[in-house]
């Protein structure tokens, strides 16, 4: 039996938003309480666990599974935080800019898929993806495009985005 769009859509959600929580463990663990944006990466992090704690909840309402690669999500997202928080503030920033910049497009998708088939999961995702968007402007106006290599790092970090996003969807 061919499992539903919808059923996809809320494992990779699901995935994104903790992976998301992931990176930001890493960065504040390199970073400390007291870092330039530590408190800004904490209320992200905090943000982010409330969108994972409501896709949570709606995998287990709907049944549907989460993604078998939450292990590696763990640990890259952890690792990917990590590495670009000891770059520097400004990297751990582009990190940000450059997820929720794929993060916006894929929750735009969605809801030109969803249209109006599931207004629940719709207003969900309508209203994470304008948090993502503060997530990245709050990046930006930190330094975000002043991180070494800025291209080149928000580049590989959005490919791997993409990459963890299919994925997702389909493990």
């Amino acid at each position: 039996m061919a499992e539903s769009a919808t059923a996809r859509m809320l494992r990779v959600d699901q995935a994104g938003e903790y992976g998301a929580i992931r990176i930001y463990a890493g960065q504040l663990a390199v970073m400390g309480n007291r870092a330039p944006h530590a408190a800004e990466i904490a209320a992200m992090a905090a943000q982010e666990a409330e969108h994972r704690a409501r896709f949570d909840a709606l995998l287990a309402e709907r049944g549907v599974r989460p993604t078998a690669l939450q292990p590696l999500w763990s640990i890259a997202g952890f690792a990917l935080g990590a590495a670009t928080a000891l770059i520097g503030p400004e990297a751990a920033m582009a990190c940000t800019a450059a997820i929720e910049t794929e993060i916006d497009q894929h929750y735009t998708e969605q809801l030109e898929q969803l249209g109006d088939s599931d207004p629940e999961l719709a207003a969900i995702v309508h209203k994470f993806r304008d948090d993502e968007r503060e997530h990245h402007d709050a990046a930006i106006a930190a330094g975000a495009e002043r991180a070494p290599a800025y291209p080149l790092l928000s580049g590989a970090i959005r490919l791997g985005c993409r990459l963890a996003i299919r994925l997702s969807e389909r493990i």
